[in-house]
């Protein structure tokens, strides 16, 4: 296409997974956001099809200037977030601008991401918002496509971050639904453009499944390899009392969660499957996306200097929310030495086995000695002559990515309630110094992995500071 497509909400959980979806398919386009600085820093900004450009959907102006040029236009846009108070009227208020803005700039078509659930005077605020939104859009001059759907698997959706968390639930655990996978609504999002018999249509997106959210939730503590999850819903928790409670006990706001809470007590099935005929896929099983979402591959730790290398959509994006992707414990340590990253790859390099973890390695040797107690790899004692290679162990640990004279990750092997690895990240800096960053990450699992890590973190500081330290001293610098 000669005019590219324009992804409003291009920073939000859908859109900043809908846009390299977009780019992939060959579509020229403009991704807007209220602040660009961001999505500069993504792993697809020196893409030669895509282009970024600030904009508020609140200020006619700057969203009129958006639209100008764009054959169609994707509407990710909602006000639900911290502080905001009226979230339907703004949400409104978004909606007839940007109706205008299309009108103006001669869409051919807005296609809008909207919620499943039925009608009635239970309906959720977020739920009706939503309706009210395609109202809106619907009446306006450019035709509108509409997909409903129910709710999304993988990291970073909120309503499935919420479900890592809770055990005392509302009610609404026994709420049926039909969740469908992120990978899937990608797909359903950039094929409608292909296929005209959409357009203007309000079709309904969803699974293969039909499930309670109890039942989800079991899924995912067998997927996550938590122990079995004992669900206990209590009748006296209202959409006001759960959201408190979410905020509680997850890391999300609960200004968020409340309408979220809501909106989980309505049924929402797929009623209209004609989108099955217009766009075919195989829809993935929950199961199979609750696995996506949780693949320990997304642990693999980025280069320091700010390079984003491309991530399947299913996983939290480093600039995703904080609460994305579950609980992870990381501890960053810096140090320049005046000495090439060669000099420094050496010390490195030589970790583990006769040359110790260059500090306190009795305290190494006491941890393999307790892992070899309960049944584990124990220290093992030995690494492979060099040079190292992926898959080689080094006493406990595990070859997971090397890059000479640049990148080490380690795995831990041991017995964890959890996942570990040990980064090590040499860059060269300027008048002939490198700068080392060692980096410790834990990925709990269950309360038993939280405890882990509270109980050892006095000892991190003592065993982390002398390792680098150690291995600028080995480096003789």
């Amino acid at each position: 296409m000669k005019r590219p497509l324009l992804v409003l909400g291009a920073a939000g959980y859908v859109g900043k997974r809908l846009v390299p979806h977009l780019l992939d398919a060959g579509y020229r386009v403009r991704a807007a956001v209220r602040s660009t600085a961001k999505l500069k820093t993504s792993f697809y900004s020196g893409h030669p099809l895509i282009e970024f450009v600030s904009c508020d959907v609140l200020e006619p102006s700057s969203l009129e200037k958006a639209c100008q040029g764009c054959s169609a236009a994707y509407y990710l846009v909602h006000s639900m977030s911290p502080g905001q108070k009226d979230f339907a009227e703004t949400d409104r208020k978004a909606a007839a601008n940007m109706v205008k803005a299309a009108e103006e700039a001669g869409l051919e078509r807005i296609i809008y991401l909207a919620g499943l659930g039925e009608e009635g005077k239970d309906l959720s605020k977020h739920l009706r918002s939503r309706r009210e939104v395609e109202g809106i859009l619907k009446n306006g001059k450019v035709p509108a496509t509409i997909l409903r759907a129910a709710m999304i698997i993988g990291a970073g959706s909120a309503s499935f971050e919420i479900l890592r968390y809770l055990m005392i639930t509302p009610r609404w655990v026994r709420t049926e639904s039909q969740p469908i996978a992120i990978r899937n609504v990608l797909h359903y999002l950039t094929e409608c453009l292909r296929v005209p018999e959409t357009t203007g249509q309000t079709l309904d997106i969803g699974g293969n499944e039909i499930l309670t959210y109890r039942k989800l939730m079991e899924i995912y503590a067998e997927e996550a390899k938590l122990p079995k999850r004992f669900v206990i819903p209590v009748p006296v928790l209202t959409p006001r009392l759960s959201s408190y409670w979410i905020h509680l006990v997850t890391p999300i706001h609960a200004s968020i969660a409340r309408p979220l809470a809501e909106g989980l007590r309505n049924k929402v099935i797929v009623k209209d499957v004609r989108i099955l005929d217009f766009i075919p896929q195989r829809l993935l099983t929950a199961r199979e996306a609750v696995h996506l979402s949780l693949d320990e591959n997304q642990y693999d730790l980025p280069e320091p200097d700010g390079a984003k290398p491309f991530r399947p959509c299913e996983w939290s994006y480093p600039d995703d929310p904080p609460w994305s992707g579950g609980l992870v414990f990381e501890e960053k340590r810096d140090l320049t030495l005046a000495a090439l990253p060669g000099d420094v790859w050496k010390s490195v390099s030589q970790i583990g086995g006769e040359t110790g973890w260059y500090y306190a390695d009795w305290l190494w040797q006491f941890r393999g000695w307790i892992d070899q107690v309960l049944g584990g790899v124990g220290m093992r004692k030995g690494r492979p002559t060099p040079p190292l290679k992926r898959g080689d162990k080094i006493d406990f640990w595990r070859v997971e990515k090397i890059i000479p004279e640049k990148e080490l990750l380690l795995i831990a092997e041991m017995k964890l309630p959890g996942l570990a690895l040990l980064h090590f990240h040499i860059h060269q800096e300027e008048n002939g110094k490198s700068g080392l960053r060692q980096t410790a990450r834990f990925i709990p699992r269950g309360l038993g992995g939280i405890a882990y890590w509270v109980f050892l973190f006095p000892f991190h500081g003592l065993i982390f500071n002398g390792m680098i330290q150690g291995i600028a001293k080995h480096a003789k610098k």
